[in-house]
């Protein structure tokens, strides 16, 4: 829940943010004549299909369906919060804080956390809406963000420090004006406490391409 609301801030965030990430095209004929020869050999020595009896299937599923300690962990963040927004559109800028409130509830079985966030955006209401899993089989944190402030998905995964208490997510959202350019982002979502969670979301700086903190959601349960 918490992560939907820092993906929230963070998306609107991004728009003014993404930098220049290009995708460098080689020029080097012998580097491609190579990389395409690789390219041939690994189909060439392809791996053989490896059978999978119906009893190992059946027992794979089930452990990937069935909700572990981390999912009861995720549910106890359950419930609603307010949740207190800084976020910043280039470093040395003055922050902007915003409050609102998030609504989380468990969904499918427990394996999903449905989290709802309201509020407002430079004076604009705002509306999010987020997916926290846990996968069992890539045993990482997988996180989705929707909202009323662009049009695409954002898509995360990380995993789970017990140390620190600290989820740690990473991925990428289109650039709002290059088109086929994708910026590079990453949050920290951490449980201070059963009533405190604090995340941050992680930015190319739009002048020098340099990573900064562009925002910090803080969310405090509501008693």
């Amino acid at each position: 829940m918490k992560r939907v609301i820092l993906t929230v801030l963070g998306s609107a965030t991004l728009l003014v943010a993404c930098n220049n990430e290009t995708k460098n095209a080689s020029t080097n004929k012998d580097s491609n004549t190579a990389t395409t020869a690789s390219a041939t050999d690994a189909m060439k020595t392809e791996d053989a299909w490896v059978p999978i009896d119906s009893a190992a299937m059946m027992k794979a599923m089930t452990d990937a369906m069935t909700p572990g300690p981390i999912h009861k962990m995720v549910a106890s963040w359950n419930g609603s919060w307010n949740t207190e927004i800084t976020f910043w559109m280039k470093p040395g800028d003055p922050p902007m804080i915003s409050k609102g409130s998030a609504v989380n509830s468990m969904v499918m079985n427990g394996l999903y956390q449905n989290s709802k966030f309201s509020g407002n955006m430079m004076g604009a209401p705002f509306q999010g809406m987020g997916t926290l899993g846990y996968d069992n089989i890539k045993k990482e944190f997988v996180s989705s963000w929707i909202d009323n402030m662009g049009s695409g998905i954002m898509y995360l995964t990380g995993p789970w420090d017990e140390a620190t208490k600290t989820i740690s997510l990473a991925g990428t959202v289109p650039h709002p004006l290059v088109p086929g350019k994708e910026c590079k982002i990453r949050e920290t979502f951490k449980v201070v406490d059963d009533n405190t969670q604090i995340m941050e979301m992680y930015g190319p700086d739009p002048a020098t391409g340099k990573e900064f903190k562009t925002m910090e959601l803080k969310l405090t349960r509501k008693k």
